[in-house]
């Protein structure tokens, strides 16, 4: 059968003269301290995502060097290689910086992973103004 409902349980007024006055609560600061901690959480959330972006474009950017660079060997998924600027050119070599006669032709020094992307181990500091 129907259940019976007290509608004025709900109401934000009383419904009769006997009521309990209904003094509504002040939500001011609830409001206010949950906006603030939300904007808070969700400006590091974004400052994390722009993070992440920026060392994601810097990591496309190195690999796009890298694979645009003459190649003259197959690299090998764990080794270490540096890139040179050689004659007006880039070129990747296993020859390591303290070990060759190029001058300051050596970009940077990287690593293959798994995934067939180059991981930078070391960059000059005029590397590092390729890409700014």
């Amino acid at each position: 059968m129907g259940e019976i409902i007290n509608e004025g349980a709900f109401l934000p007024y009383p419904t009769s003269t006997l009521s309990p006055k209904i003094t509504p609560n002040d939500l001011s600061t609830f409001k206010s301290r949950g906006i603030s901690q939300v904007e808070r959480e969700l400006q590091l959330k974004l400052i994390d995502i722009r993070e992440e972006y920026i060392k994601t474009i810097e990591h496309y950017n190195w690999n796009k060097l890298v694979y645009e660079a003459e190649i003259n060997f197959e690299p090998v998924i764990g080794n270490i290689y540096h890139l040179y600027n050689l004659r007006n050119k880039r070129v990747l070599s296993i020859v390591d910086p303290n070990e060759a006669f190029f001058g300051n032709a050596h970009i940077a020094s990287f690593k293959l992973n798994i995934d067939k992307q180059w991981e930078l181990v070391e960059a000059t500091i005029c590397a590092r103004e390729l890409f700014t």
